[in-house]
């Protein structure tokens, strides 16, 4: 995650855009467990994802990119905790959803 000085005047919040157009507002400091998103929203980058909080994924569906948004709040909202349950990953899903999280870096 980028400092506090960087994120200053940045919302809390970011846009995560399917290849099919639905769009699912997060938390940025969920969405930053993503490297590549990350990366994305760093101010220092030049990105235009930096300048509006919107990140398209031409390359992940609606369905997919509901599941990875679903697992950035399990994560954010489990990460200092141990034993911490699987989360549910519907099988018909994972192939597509280990392919996108190697996308993210996540």
């Amino acid at each position: 995650m980028a400092s506090s000085s960087q994120n200053q005047g940045l919302s809390k919040y970011v846009t995560l855009i399917s290849l099919d157009g639905f769009e699912f507002v997060v938390l940025r400091e969920a969405a930053c467990i993503s490297k590549a998103i990350a990366k994305m929203l760093n101010t220092q980058s030049n990105f235009m994802e930096a300048k509006d909080g919107r990140c398209v994924f031409g390359e992940i569906n609606g369905i997919v990119l509901e599941k990875v948004a679903e697992y950035f709040y399990y994560n954010y909202k489990n990460r200092n905790k141990e034993d911490v349950p699987d989360m549910e990953i519907p099988p018909e899903l994972c192939l597509e959803l280990l392919m996108a999280a190697d996308y993210l870096d996540t």
